[in-house]
């Protein structure tokens, strides 16, 4: 009883002070209240401190001098991620903890029970629900993908904003449900699986693998390191397994006879496991997929043998959110990310293009493609998701905008679309979905038979769209064509015509130098000799 006044005091007053500001009052969403005792939170290790949870349950409003009646205990907190790390609403991962420090597996806002969390901070991603969006999608499809919350947080007293909270990837029953490998397993079935491994940026003390194969003949010495995710700690024994396994299925991949269904990749991974994540990227056109963030699995092979792909993480990049490697393009394939960016510090492996080059795999996707297309993945179903977690979030949106009011009408890297407000975000999104998912329809089918229409599917981007000085469009072109691009005034007087004669197949880029134009609002078409669609936007020099 004491604790619960104490954190209710704590509650009242943050209300009476910062929290204000935010009129944060009640929410649609869970709350989690943070305590450090002012203590700052940081990179590593854990920070032992509190962590009050307010929900009263799916579709009730929960109000922020409501006692902690979900969760009230100990945590263990600290900053999480790389690049994410930096904003100024920071990633946060916490386990739930019992009084002497031990794990406390237990429930939290409906999701099942554990004690390892993270709270995704989205900020470059300003609809606030891509990860969600791109979870929801392969929760759809996949074995596993991690379950999520959008939450509100508290730290301190001082109001964070919008969240997303989501499970840990790890070996659990209700999350990668595979035998766990302990360290007596060392021989026999026993030591065949429990294993995650994962390619990713490295950290310091993160043990890895080096793939014998490089990423492509481009990659100027570039290696594919695979990182060990679960357990961290392997005995030799285990090392010598895992690392043989996946030399063994790079190897019969690399073969010239790497399609034979009985010697070839086949023996080695789950193929639908394969494709369904091959789905989850195109449709979303992950920019780090495939390359950071990619984790794969193995149980014991009395279980399976095989290796499967998956879960997904961090789309936050994804469905249009980045304006480099034409990331934020509808018309082409990010597993051909090595194509249009061979420099890149993260390459794919060479995986992807290998598997799409066997006929039996690319029937198997589109044979998948189509059935998903007639079900869960209809425009339907699609835009349903769009708008429930755009429904589900409104409120809260509005609070965290205040709370950030820098973000909306600001470049933030990587962005590729700058909206005014929130709901410009959104719609920008959801927009971009369904022209993707248009593309994939015809992309998926012809991958069966002939290469796609080049007349249809041309990708041109332009960064920044609000710029004092240059404004750089870019575009992918999949065979020789002419591209011109014209820069219309608000009063759709011809400015400039900017014009490329001959573009060979691959990429281009023209810059419009606005250093001589007034200020304010401008119009730009671009167009190609291959096709008749004309594609525009604005643009706003400032």
């Amino acid at each position: 009883m004491h604790k619960l006044i104490y954190y209710f005091t704590v509650l009242l007053v943050c209300f009476h002070t910062g929290l204000q500001a935010q009129n944060f009052v009640t929410s649609n969403l869970p709350i989690l209240v943070f305590d450090t005792q002012g203590q700052e939170i940081p990179d590593e290790p854990k920070l032992t401190a509190h962590l009050g949870i307010i929900y009263n349950g799916e579709g009730q409003t929960n109000n922020i001098t409501d006692p902690f009646n979900d969760y009230d205990g100990f945590i263990g907190v600290e900053l999480r991620g790389q690049t994410s790390m930096f904003f100024p609403k920071r990633p946060l991962g916490f386990e739930t903890r019992n009084a002497d420090g031990t794990n406390n597996n237990v429930s939290i806002v409906g999701l099942p029970a554990e004690n390892d969390w993270v709270l995704h901070n989205p900020y470059s991603d300003k609809t606030l629900i891509r990860n969600a969006f791109s979870y929801k999608l392969a929760e759809q499809i996949m074995t596993y993908a991690p379950r999520t919350r959008m939450v509100e947080v508290v730290i301190n007293g001082s109001y964070e904003g919008v969240y997303l909270l989501t499970e840990n990837i790890k070996v659990d029953d209700n999350r990668v449900n595979i035998a766990k490998l302990n360290p007596e397993d060392i021989d026999g079935d026993e030591l065949t699986g429990g294993y995650i491994v994962k390619l990713d940026k490295t950290d310091n003390g993160d043990i890895t693998l080096t793939s014998n194969y490089a990423p492509n003949s481009a990659s100027g010495g570039q290696t594919i390191e695979f990182i060990y995710h679960s357990p961290k700690t392997l005995k030799p024994e285990q090392l010598d397994y895992i690392e043989n396994f996946l030399h063994s299925f790079e190897d019969a991949l690399a073969n010239d006879d790497f399609s034979d269904p009985e010697g070839g990749y086949h023996e080695y991974i789950d193929v639908s496991s394969f494709v369904d994540y091959l789905i989850i990227n195109e449709i979303t056109r992950n920019v780090d997929g495939y390359r950071i963030s990619t984790y794969l699995y193995k149980d014991k092979d009395s279980n399976d043998p095989r290796l499967k792909i998956g879960p997904v993480w961090d789309y936050n990049l994804a469905l249009g959110n980045a304006d480099y490697c034409f990331g934020s393009s509808q018309y082409d394939w990010a597993y051909n990310f090595n194509d249009v960016c061979p420099n890149d510090n993260w390459l794919v492996p060479f995986w992807w293009e290998k598997l799409m080059s066997d006929s039996s795999f690319t029937a198997a996707l589109n044979t998948r493609w189509q059935e998903l297309r007639s079900d869960v993945f209809s425009d339907t179903r699609l835009n349903f998701i769009c708008d429930s977690l755009t429904d589900l979030t409104a409120a809260a949106a509005n609070r965290n905008y205040q709370r950030y009011p820098d973000v909306l009408g600001q470049y933030i890297w990587p962005n590729n679309f700058v909206g005014n407000t929130w709901q410009e975000e959104i719609d920008y999104m959801c927009g971009w979905m369904n022209d993707r998912v248009e593309f994939l329809d015809t992309g998926f089918e012809n991958l069966t038979g002939e290469q796609y229409d080049a007349t249809k599917f041309f990708t041109p981007t332009v960064t920044p769209n609000i710029s004092s000085g240059n404004f750089v469009f870019d575009f992918y072109v999949v065979q020789g064509t002419d591209v011109s691009i014209s820069i219309f005034d608000a009063q759709g007087q011809l400015v400039e015509n900017l014009k490329v004669t001959t573009q060979s197949q691959g990429a281009g880029q023209l810059i419009w130098d606005s250093y001589n134009v007034p200020k304010g609002m401008y119009f730009y078409s671009i167009a190609t000799s291959l096709s008749e669609k004309v594609y525009g936007g604005k643009l706003v020099k400032i």
